[in-house]
């Protein structure tokens, strides 16, 4: 005892600080920063930072320079790294928004985190079904409204006031935390692949850990992600006679396109669920015993999803068989159709050309090169059948691959410690049905080990009307954030 109280004297004369980690301080920090926190996020909010739409490129540049002044307000090093160019469908060339990184530490002798996240958002109008204005953030019952609060504002905000809180309390952070916060993930993180490969030997190379907070829990109860499905997002088009279209219709000389592109995208999938081109489902990895057990174990209410959805039946009559089908096996989405008319009242005008929009989640072990090619030749055998004089195209815009991590690892150790030690309680292991980019890019580049910490809930509604996140999630998110950190300082070396 004696030694090292002159230790601590010693070092204090030498004005070098020593401080225990405090949790409790650590917490009462947040909570008394419950309304600058929800301010932050209500200015966050503010700005139209969708990816989809063009027009919206500059907010969402300015979107990317608010989070680099927050971080070096912080004091961080911070840099914006271009990521190049992307070609618009009408063949325009525009610059994609700079990716912003920052650096807090560079201890040697600690693990260093990557925190990754995204401040784009998906499209919001309030004609869409919005009770509030989908870009003022709106506290209704404890729940804060608005377009991208939970996917993926908040978290982002979450982990930069968990490292804010311990350097305003001069706490030395227990590891090294680099951010990188990226402007493109709605529309397939366009760029960014090509960046971690350029900074693998670079900015990664430090880097021991992972961590991703772009997914929610699957019930009231805290959770850790380790699967996302991947994507592969079609264009199906069908062009028609150019000229005299409506006279040729009601003649008999044509064929509407419209009525092609409903009849290729009718043979994708049936009434049940079941995928109809042939090969796509043969690759899907087998559901096994084990899986199942963990499905079992997760807290998940049939009766209230039924009832949240607002539909007045399930597909499936138990929750394991639904679950596997929300994670882990493939599905048909159709997003919509360009070039028909969508307006009010009625029009007689036949389009020349309609596109349809559709995706396939892929899972393990499907290759989105593969599905490419079924969905495509089948699509063509299917329209070589209707013996149409219309043109078809298939193009497929976006191939992403499944992510699956194994929960036994260090990282999801200190996860559950982490859960614990702010909720009381073991966290459940769950699966996420969408799809997160980003996941298999760091896997596959970085080889670095990777965790899902998710803070958002179960019903925040990500991509629809009335996306939001409740205050309690926001605020003990924080304090989850801050936790993990500690607890990944534990993690012993290799």
């Amino acid at each position: 005892m004696k030694c090292v109280f002159v230790c601590v004297v010693v070092l204090a004369m030498l004005g070098v600080r020593v401080q225990a980690f405090s949790f409790n301080d650590l917490t009462d920090y947040v909570d008394k920063h419950q309304e600058e926190y929800v301010e932050a996020l209500r200015d966050w909010v503010s700005i139209e930072s969708d990816s989809s739409d063009i027009t919206k490129r500059a907010e969402l540049q300015r979107m990317m320079g608010v989070v680099e002044e927050k971080l070096r307000g912080m004091k961080g090093n911070v840099s914006m790294m271009d990521i190049g160019t992307e070609t618009l469908e009408d063949g325009r060339v525009v610059a994609l928004p700079s990716v912003v990184t920052a650096v807090f530490g560079d201890d040697e002798n600690k693990h260093t985190v990557c925190v990754y996240g995204h401040v784009d958002v998906q499209p919001a109008r309030r004609e869409d079904g919005w009770t509030t204005d989908p870009y003022n953030l709106t506290e209704i019952n404890g729940n804060l409204y608005g377009r991208g609060a939970s996917d993926n504002k908040a978290p982002v905000l979450a982990w930069i006031h968990a490292v804010e809180a311990y350097t305003a309390l001069n706490m030395e952070l227990p590891v090294n935390v680099k951010f990188l916060i990226e402007g493109m993930e709605e529309t397939g993180s366009n760029g960014l692949d090509v960046l971690v490969e350029s900074q693998r030997d670079a900015f990664f190379f430090d880097v021991d850990y992972i961590v991703i907070s772009d997914c929610g829990w699957q019930s009231t109860r805290p959770a850790l992600t380790y699967g996302t499905r991947g994507n592969c997002y079609f264009y199906a088009q069908v062009e028609g006679p150019k000229q005299d279209l409506h006279s040729g219709v009601d003649g008999g000389a044509v064929i509407e396109p419209m009525s092609d592109l409903i009849g290729i995208l009718n043979s994708l999938i049936s009434a049940s669920g079941q995928i109809l081109i042939p090969g796509v489902a043969d690759a899907v990895a087998d559901f096994t015993e084990e899986e199942k057990k963990i499905y079992e174990k997760v807290d998940f209410d049939m009766e209230t999803y039924r009832s949240s959805i607002g539909v007045e039946r399930l597909m499936y009559d138990n929750k394991v068989d639904l679950l596997a089908h929300m994670w882990r096996f493939p599905t048909i989405s159709i997003h919509g159709i360009e070039g028909a008319f969508c307006g009010f009242g009625t029009k007689t005008v036949i389009p020349a050309k309609v596109t349809a929009k559709f995706s396939i989640r892929q899972v393990p072990n499907m290759n989105p090169a593969v599905v490419e090619k079924q969905v495509t030749d089948h699509l063509h055998g299917v329209f070589q059948q209707r013996k149409s004089p219309n043109k078809l195209k298939v193009k497929m815009i976006i191939g992403v691959k499944p992510w699956l991590t194994d929960t036994k690892n260090a990282l999801y150790e200190a996860g559950k410690r982490a859960v614990k030690k702010v909720f009381s309680v073991e966290p459940e292991l769950i699966r996420e049905g969408g799809t997160i980019p980003i996941a298999r890019t760091f896997q596959d580049m970085t080889g670095k080990d990777i965790i899902m910490l998710p803070i958002g809930g179960f019903d925040d509604g990500l991509h629809s009307q009335n996306e939001k996140i409740s205050r309690y999630n926001y605020m003990e998110g924080t304090k989850l954030f801050i936790s993990f950190l500690h607890e990944v300082s534990h993690i012993k070396n290799n």
